[in-house]
C-alpha cells in the first residue's frame, strides 16, 4: 500500500510563509516526478510546482519567485516552501507522486489527502 501524507498547512497572514511536507511510504520500486497541486473552492485543481527525479523544477506563473519545491529522494519526501503568501493562495494543497511499484511496471499517480492553507488577516 503506497501512501502520501502531507503536513504543514494552516492559517497565515498575507506576506507570511509556510512549508508543506509530503512523505511517501509503502513498498515501491521508484518515484519519478513529485509535485504539489491546489484546489480552491469552486475552482479546478491546478499544478503549483513539480520536480523530477533529476531535480528539474516547474512552477505555475502565479507562484514563481515566491514558492520553492524541493525533494529528498533518499527519504521519499517532497517539500513546498511558500513565501510572500497572498489570499489567492488559499486552497487545499495536494501532494502528487508518479510511482513505479515494481521494476519495469508502469508509473501510477498517487495523491495525498490534502492539507488546507488559508491566507487571511
Amino acid at each position: 500500500q503506497v501512501q502520501l501524507v502531507e503536513s504543514g498547512g494552516g492559517l497565515v497572514q498575507p506576506g507570511g510563509s509556510l512549508r508543506l511536507s509530503c512523505a511517501a511510504s509503502g513498498t515501491f520500486f521508484s518515484i519519478a516526478a513529485m509535485g504539489w497541486y491546489r484546489q480552491a473552492p469552486g475552482k479546478q485543481r491546478e499544478l503549483v510546482a513539480a520536480i523530477t527525479s533529476g531535480g528539474s523544477t516547474n512552477y505555475a506563473d502565479s507562484v514563481k519567485d515566491r514558492f520553492t519545491i524541493s525533494r529528498d529522494s533518499a527519504e521519499n519526501m517532497v517539500y513546498l516552501q511558500m513565501n510572500s503568501l497572498k489570499p489567492e493562495d488559499t486552497a487545499v494543497y495536494y501532494c502528487n507522486a508518479g510511482i513505479r511499484k515494481l521494476f519495469g511496471s508502469r508509473r501510477t499517480d498517487y495523491w495525498g489527502q490534502g492539507t488546507q492553507v488559508t491566507v487571511s488577516s
